[in-house]
């Protein structure tokens, strides 16, 4: 097990590891509670939400990220996706108003506001707000979902946290939000459905769960497939997308070491479905000896027939300092043909890539950590996405990292380019 970074300032790789650059937080993004949340990628760009707003780099160099500019935008967490000119943020905190210019709104009134942003960026310095959409209880992660017929994009909407005291989130909350945005009219984007993912309710009484069952926290589609996989809280579950606007449950899994179904991501054959666990909500220290292997950990699922079978565990293996929040979170397939490898964000558990074409036998392939943070904060790697050649971490304090692995089992991928990556919108490569 190699030696932790002694400061936040060092770095510890694996030989196949590269840090080619980091582009630090600056101006409003700056401060250590303005946190980078999650990134989007188009073309050249890359897209990186932050509480404060968003940022767009230029990547055509990805040695040198050169920032495009900064859009202020309160609002947490502001994941972000991109769609040709379109680029939508979700907003999951009461807000006096829509505006960019909004305070902290009161959660037990009315005229507060929480939903998703929608932003034009076909100019890329200077984005243009265009329309808001209310949704209830806010929006915690949103996934772009195109409709057959190429005219509209579909907005899946994942909240939760309902309570009897709030006018607009009350409980149950067992579904999402769909917003359709017609690609030639933005402005007319609006909530055409409110689907109930679990009219008899969830997995909300299994001990120690951080959060019962309400909604979804996040969802990944795979639209050549008809196929969404939805990390729940207290439940995975499978969905049938045929009809984009009624999705409907056609699996549920529950698994006695996870604490909150956080994310998912799909194999590039859409046979298997890696589920993540943000065990202590993504501010704790869980990457230690005491938590162990199984809990905070991903978990690999094949899909056979109409069943999740759990096939194993993966976590990464260099235990972090008890001051370092860490667990497993987002992260994408590196594309290589015939494999399943995958590259993903841990907090200041740093960024991991590791192979599960083995479903049974997952294995660490290559990873990038610093050390603590001093003071403590929260920090780390909140996505780590693979994209046309490179590595992308969206760290939470220290800003923009882009990686290079360069190994025969990654290698491949080299050659795969894309034109457009939010990751919830699993195309095939």
């Amino acid at each position: 097990m190699p030696a932790q970074a002694e400061s936040a300032d060092k770095i510890v790789t694996s030989k196949n590891i590269t840090h080619l650059a980091n582009a630090p937080k600056t101006g409003p993004f700056a401060n250590g509670d303005a946190y980078n949340s999650d990134l989007a990628f188009e073309g050249d760009y890359v897209y990186q939400g932050n509480y404060n707003g968003f940022s767009i780099y230029n990547i055509k160099n990805p040695a040198k990220p050169a920032l495009v500019s900064q859009v202020t935008c309160v609002g947490a967490q502001n994941d972000v996706s991109v769609y040709g000119d379109l680029l939508v943020l979700s907003v999951d905190e009461q807000r006096d108003s829509s505006s960019c210019k909004s305070e902290p709104g009161n959660p037990t009134s009315k005229k507060s506001w929480e939903g998703i942003r929608i932003f034009d960026i076909k100019d890329k310095a200077k984005p243009k707000y265009v329309k808001a959409v209310e949704t209830a209880c806010g929006s915690h992660t949103h996934t772009l979902v195109p409709d057959k017929k190429g005219k509209a994009v579909y907005v899946y909407v994942s909240s939760y946290g309902p309570a009897a005291m709030f006018p607009e989130c009350k409980p149950p909350h067992d579904r999402i939000s769909i917003v359709k945005v017609p690609l030639n009219k933005p402005t007319a984007a609006k909530v055409v459905s409110r689907p109930v993912l679990f009219p008899e309710g969830g997995n909300e009484t299994q001990p120690g769960l951080l959060v019962p069952t309400s909604g979804c926290h996040d969802i990944t589609v795979f639209p050549s497939k008809d196929l969404a996989a939805g990390a729940c809280m207290g439940d995975g579950v499978l969905m049938d997308i045929s009809d984009r606007e009624h999705p409907k449950v056609t699996t549920t899994v529950t698994d006695e070491n996870f604490a909150f179904w956080h994310s998912a991501t799909f194999n590039n054959a859409g046979t298997k479905v890696v589920f993540t666990d943000e065990l202590g909500g993504g501010g704790a220290a869980t990457c230690n000896a005491r938590v162990g292997a199984q809990r905070g950990a991903d978990a690999i699922f094949d899909i056979e027939g109409s069943e999740l079978v759990h096939k194993a565990y993966y976590k990464i293996k260099r235990h972090q300092d008890d001051s370092e929040n860490c667990v497993a979170h987002n992260g994408s397939l590196i594309p290589v043909k015939g494999k399943d490898i995958m590259v993903q964000g841990w907090y200041q558990g740093g960024v991991s890539v590791w192979d599960f074409t083995d479903s049974a036998a997952p294995q660490e392939i290559g990873y990038f950590d610093r050390g603590a943070l001093k003071p403590r904060n929260i920090g780390g790697s909140w996505s780590a996405y693979y994209y046309n050649g490179h590595i992308y971490s969206s760290d939470i304090q220290k800003g923009l990292d882009v990686l290079k692995i360069s190994d025969k089992r990654t290698d491949p991928a080299s050659s795969v380019r894309l034109s457009r990556l939010n990751t919830q919108t699993q195309l095939p490569f």
